[in-house]
């Protein structure tokens, strides 16, 4: 699974992220796992999925393999507040927000004011780890960023040490991360004796800036592609640069161009957070076939992307394709009139 064109071994990648900070949150590595009745289904290619979701903080995620690095960056600076901000229904923030509480640090929630801002699904989860929540009226990105380290000054006047988690650091870290992923998904690909062709994830950032390095550090033939849960216009660019930042973090000679990115937007719907009827189709199929819940609004996008490639021939019916789960399931709760 390795070429003549890989940059380091798996065991020297493993080396190089073991020696950046980190704390000890997930269980890993996550399952790989076959899905024979939704391949037959659809009638063809061989699938597997990689089940984040089983990554144990707090109903699970991707967001726990990032955390591990995010977080153990601002505790070896000696944090000991925990500041996120995102969407109401962010996957992200209830994973900080156990993370916090798994470490015991403080974890202050800056999340958008939107329609799903509900004491339910991901946010009850927030209240019930004890962060310190709050809805504003900032959209993502920079306006929200900019609530985060003014919050941060605050507590800074209070005698706290506050760490924000926010691009471009995070991100790159993120991406960090998901080389990690890719060296467990190669010794399980080896394990099993297979060599997949395909992984499809759910991403504009991070995730598959890491799996794009670690596919190309290790000289696979695996193939990442990205269904973007939001319309950046942008995101071949950020994928771009968190993939480089990661490469120069752990000291990689690997270099990322936008022509390694393969990332599509054709399946975000109405707007980010919204549901669409293939999304909706693609999330019931999982579970009638494989008995695995998506979330409502990534995952079951980036199924929908994938099913929709199957069929329309972007991927042959003899190859093999890894679906990268990356968890979120709490937030079907806040979304059960759409679903139901």
């Amino acid at each position: 699974m390795s070429s003549p064109n890989a940059a380091v071994t798996r065991e020297q990648l493993c080396k190089k992220i073991d020696q950046l900070p980190q704390v000890d949150l997930g269980h890993f590595p996550t399952p790989l796992e076959e899905c024979p009745r939704l391949s037959e289904v659809l009638g063809g290619p061989r699938i597997l999925i990689k089940r984040e979701d089983c990554s144990g903080l707090a109903f699970g995620g991707n967001k726990v393999r990032q955390l591990t690095f995010t977080i153990g960056d601002g505790v070896d600076q000696g944090a000991d507040t925990i500041i996120q901000g995102a969407a109401s229904q962010s996957n992200h923030c209830r994973q900080a927000a156990a993370a916090s509480a798994k470490l015991g640090l403080k974890c202050y929630l800056r999340l958008s004011r939107d329609s799903k801002s509900v004491r339910q699904g991901n946010v009850l989860l927030d209240d019930l780890a004890g962060a310190d929540v709050e809805f504003v009226d900032a959209s993502m990105g920079a306006e929200l960023d900019a609530i985060k380290y003014a919050l941060a000054d605050e507590l800074r006047e209070q005698g706290l040490k506050p760490h924000v988690l926010a691009a471009p650091r995070s991100t790159a870290l993120a991406a960090v991360a998901f080389s990690w992923c890719i060296a467990e998904i190669h010794e399980q690909q080896e394990a099993m004796g297979i060599d997949a062709d395909w992984i499809y994830a759910a991403s504009a950032g991070g995730t598959q800036g890491g799996l794009i390095l670690g596919t190309k550090a290790l000289g696979m033939k695996l193939k990442p592609f990205g269904i973007a849960p939001i319309g950046w216009p942008d995101r071949t660019e950020r994928i771009r640069i968190a993939a480089n930042d990661a490469a120069a973090i752990l000291g990689l000679d690997v270099a990322i161009t936008d022509d390694d990115v393969r990332n599509s937007d054709d399946y975000v719907g109405e707007d980010y957070g919204s549901l669409t009827p293939e999304c909706v189709d693609a999330l019931k199929l999982m579970a009638q076939t494989e008995g695995i819940f998506l979330d409502p609004s990534y995952t079951s996008k980036a199924l929908s992307g994938l099913i929709d490639h199957i069929q329309t021939g972007h991927i042959s019916s003899d190859e093999t394709v890894i679906f990268l789960h990356t968890g979120g399931t709490p937030a079907l709760f806040a979304y059960n009139e759409e679903l139901v």
